[in-house]
């Protein structure tokens, strides 16, 4: 795939992803190919290469011989999502508090900067987009692409079961653990960036 097609593919990702995550495509909805690549833009390629991703990552659900379908929310999802992650993530945090290029840290400096000025907006929206990035950050900069890969989708569902009941307070205290997380690694604190992340998870675990 040329770096064009995988961009115009990354973008129209992006573009579905978001409407799923924020529910404006709502959960256990039908849709059609023809209304994802009016509402992704970029073409009939792009789009059918990000449905099999969200096919893949159980976000669209392709029903044989009935079409496509918006995955729906089960509550009960978020502990085996989060028991996952709590074992997954602080490694991750720890391997980017290790690894991660200036141009990496900064990036996440900008994240905790948006974040709280989301906060300090009520802008849930802006923090989900921030948090979003955060994830992508760590995507780019943790140097084990098997973690990330098996992180990438659950990270997704949290953002949506999260977006499901957020609120400006869970958003206060979420937007305070990813900075703090991000702090460490800025300092490159690979026990601290470890345990940031942890008291983060636990956090999402029980709110």
């Amino acid at each position: 795939m040329s770096s064009e097609a995988e961009s115009l593919s990354r973008q129209a990702y992006r573009r579905l992803e978001n409407l799923i995550v924020t529910l404006k495509l709502k959960p256990g909805v039908p849709v059609t190919e023809r209304q994802l690549i009016a509402l992704a833009g970029p073409g009939r390629t792009p789009v059918r290469e990000a449905i099999q991703k969200l096919e893949w990552q159980g976000l669209i659900r392709v029903r044989p011989r009935v079409g496509l379908q918006i995955a729906e929310i089960v509550p009960g999802d978020h502990q085996g999502i989060m028991q996952v992650r709590r074992q997954l993530e602080p490694l991750a945090a720890a391997l980017v508090a290790e690894y991660a290029n200036e141009e990496q840290r900064s990036a996440l400096v900008d994240c905790a900067k948006a974040m709280s000025a989301a906060s300090d907006t009520g802008d849930i929206l802006g923090f989900l987009e921030a948090d979003r990035r955060f994830d992508e950050i760590f995507e780019e900069a943790c140097p084990n692409r098997f973690l990330v890969s098996a992180l990438a989708p659950l990270q997704t569902h949290s953002r949506r079961l999260w977006f499901s009941k957020a609120s400006a307070h869970r958003m206060d205290q979420s937007a305070a653990r990813h900075i703090a997380v991000i702090r460490a690694i800025q300092a490159r604190d690979i026990n601290g960036a470890r345990q940031a992340m942890e008291t983060l998870l636990a956090y999402l675990d029980n709110s």
